[in-house]
């Protein structure tokens, strides 16, 4: 689990390159004052696990799937990328509860000043933007943020100078892809509202008929 609040960006070393996976190796410092094999660090946020480490880098593997649904597999050796390791009970929570595990893909679109900010306006799939609410959260690269526009075909959030400073987000530019995580616990209502079995019938109202017909009258 993380915040979304990256702790650190750093730099993608080496790749190696398999059949339908990758290998990553990427230059830190922050995330590995502490790091242990088998740790979770939030890469662009995605969740991976240390399967290796020195005292200047950490190494992951990636699975086709996360290549598949990511922006991981666009990825240069050489790029910057959001680190964020696990969250500690007992950590403050200053962003949102993020799990690493991205619901897909979102394309920016437009980049504007305004002021002492930046705006970025990214397009995304129906199946994404349902769960996208006005003033909710998102991870965006990781990145804990908060939706101020929605509509049936994009979103938008505000950068900061300190995010900006802190992160690779305005490293980005129109046509780039980004990796996006809803807020969770939309989905999980939406599951759990969802009928146990779908090939159930559908329940008949409570009427007089129905109370008559099944013997309560």
């Amino acid at each position: 689990m993380f915040t979304g609040l990256v702790e650190e960006v750093g730099t993608l070393s080496a790749i190696k390159k398999g059949t339908d996976s990758s290998q990553l190796t990427i230059n830190s410092t922050k995330v590995i004052e502490d790091i242990k094999l088998g740790d979770s660090i939030a890469t662009n946020g995605i969740c991976l696990t240390v399967i290796s480490f020195t005292s200047q880098s950490f190494t992951v593997d990636v699975m086709s799937e996360t290549l598949r649904v990511s922006s991981l597999g666009t990825l240069s050796k050489g790029d910057n990328v959001n680190l964020e390791r696990a969250l500690k009970l007992g950590d403050r929570l200053g962003g949102h509860m993020v799990s690493g595990h991205i619901d897909g893909v979102g394309e920016i679109v437009n980049l504007k000043a305004e002021d002492n900010a930046t705006v970025i306006t990214i397009a995304a799939s129906d199946e994404l933007l349902r769960y996208i609410i006005y003033k909710g959260s998102i991870a965006i690269d990781g990145v804990s943020l908060t939706v101020f526009y929605v509509d049936d075909s994009v979103f938008k959030v505000s950068i900061i100078p300190h995010t900006s400073s802190v992160t690779t987000l305005l490293d980005k530019h129109m046509g780039d892809t980004v990796n996006l995580e809803c807020d969770m616990i939309g989905k999980y209502v939406e599951r759990l509202l969802k009928p146990l079995n779908t090939n159930d019938k559908p329940k008949k109202d409570i009427s007089v008929s129905f109370l008559s017909e099944n013997g309560f009258i």
